[in-house]
C-alpha cells in the first residue's frame, strides 16, 4: 500500500504563497494519477487539483484556477501544490491522494482515489 506524507503547510498572510509537497512510497507512484483535496472545518472534502501520471493533463477547481499549480516529479515520487495569492477561504487541511493502477486520466472525486496522506494544515490569516 502506498504511503503518502504531506508537508509544507503553515500560517501565511493573505496574498502570500506556500508550496505543499507530498512524498509517496511504493513503486506504484510513477503510474498513479494524483490529486490534492482540502477540507475546512464543518465542510466536506473538496477537490483542488489533479494530474495524470505523466502530467499531460491537469484539472483545477474554479476557486483555485490561476493561483494554484500542481506538479509532480516521478523519479522523486513527489507531487507538489504551489499556492499563490492565498485567501482566507483557502484555509483548510490539505490532503494528497493517489489512485493506484495505470490510467491516462485524472480524477476529481475523492471516492476515485485509493490512498491518502494524513493532511497538512494551511491557515491564511492576517
Amino acid at each position: 500500500q502506498a504511503q503518502l506524507v504531506e508537508s509544507g503547510g503553515g500560517l501565511v498572510q493573505p496574498g502570500g504563497s506556500l508550496r505543499l509537497s507530498c512524498a509517496a512510497s511504493g513503486s506504484i507512484f510513477s503510474r498513479s494519477a494524483m490529486g490534492w483535496f482540502r477540507q475546512a472545518p464543518g465542510k466536506e472534502r473538496e477537490f483542488v487539483a489533479a494530474v495524470t501520471w505523466n502530467q499531460d493533463k491537469q484539472s483545477y477547481a474554479e476557486s483555485v484556477k490561476g493561483r494554484f499549480t500542481m506538479s509532480r516529479d516521478n523519479p522523486k515520487n513527489t507531487v507538489y501544490l504551489r499556492m499563490n495569492s492565498l485567501k482566507p477561504e483557502d484555509t483548510a487541511v490539505y490532503y494528497c491522494a493517489a489512485r493506484r493502477g495505470y490510467s491516462g486520466s485524472y480524477y476529481l472525486s475523492p471516492e476515485e482515489y485509493t490512498d491518502w496522506g494524513q493532511g497538512t494544515q494551511v491557515t491564511v490569516s492576517s
